[in-house]
């Protein structure tokens, strides 16, 4: 039965995600994406939200009543656009009766960047995604070692102009999540991060927006894409990669895939809470003013 994965910590994403994946499945197959959308208007997340609901439905041929769990990203991310997504995620569930459930949208970061870069099991994946104000939220994972496959997806795909955006190609992941966090989340200018980030090896790897927007996070990585389309490190050799093309904003099916697997192996779950992780950029003032008269 089909789960609804919405996430909205930075663009507006939508996706219908079988919950089960046969293991032969051919590896477009494999990530269980019936239907996808994804609308980089990052101020229009409660405009957009409920039509793209309706598209990947329709799209996909699955009844809301058919629906078996709500999937979010609970965030990190700012205010206004993650509260949108989760109030959505909520009401939905509510209306249908069924479960909703939170996960960090660093974590499917995390592991799509696992699954697609295909990391060897040990290494580290360092998530940054832009905080603004100069800031980058971030947490570190550990591989794992579940199923990896090669990145399959096209950069059309990935941009979501069309059915079928998303993860192109994960694992199911039936052994379990493929990573495990270390770290975090937190909040951090990048320079500052990156004086924690010396231990990292040519095997690891630097994720998210962050690593597009901020240089110094990881000053030893160039960015290059070697020939399995893989990201190397400055000069292949030295520090970690870095993905400053691919991997950058949540994708919900990931969110999807994580949800079912670590329910399948007993973990638990968010609760659909946003994580902000600071105050809230603008803030009501508090002071008042005498009335005339």
């Amino acid at each position: 039965m089909p789960v609804l994965a919405l996430d909205t910590s930075v663009a507006v994403a939508v996706a219908v995600v079988a919950d089960t994946v046969p293991d032969d499945a051919p590896l477009r197959a494999g990530s269980g994406v019936l239907a996808a959308r994804r609308v980089q208007e990052p101020r229009r997340h409660a405009e957009l939200l409920a039509p793209l609901i309706v598209e990947v439905l329709r799209e996909s041929g699955v009844d809301r009543r058919d629906l078996t769990a709500v999937v979010v990203g609970t965030g990190p991310a700012p205010f206004t656009g993650l509260r949108a997504g989760l109030v959505t995620a909520r009401t939905f569930a509510l209306a249908l009766g069924i479960p909703v459930h939170g996960v960090s949208s660093l974590d499917a970061l995390a592991a799509e960047a696992a699954s697609e870069l295909g990391l060897p099991t040990g290494s580290t994946v360092l998530v940054a995604t832009d905080a603004r104000r100069h800031e980058v939220y971030w947490a570190r994972y550990r591989v794992t070692g579940t199923a990896h496959r090669g990145r399959t997806d096209s950069a059309h795909d990935r941009a979501g102009a069309g059915a079928g955006a998303g993860a192109g190609g994960l694992a199911a992941w039936q052994d379990g999540p493929p990573v495990v966090l270390v770290e975090g989340p937190g909040v951090a200018r990048p320079a500052d991060l990156a004086t924690d980030l010396a231990d990292l090896r040519p095997d690891d790897a630097v994720v998210g927006r962050g690593a597009a927007l901020y240089a110094e996070l990881v000053p030893h990585g160039d960015g290059r894409r070697g020939d399995d389309g893989g990201v190397t490190g400055g000069d292949g050799t030295d520090g970690a990669r870095v993905d400053r093309a691919g991997i950058q904003d949540p994708d919900p099916s990931v969110l999807a895939r994580l949800a079912l697997a670590r329910l399948a192996s007993g973990e638990s779950l968010l609760p659909t809470v946003p994580l902000y992780l600071r105050r809230p950029d603008a803030v009501p003032s508090m002071s008042h003013k005498r009335a005339i008269g």
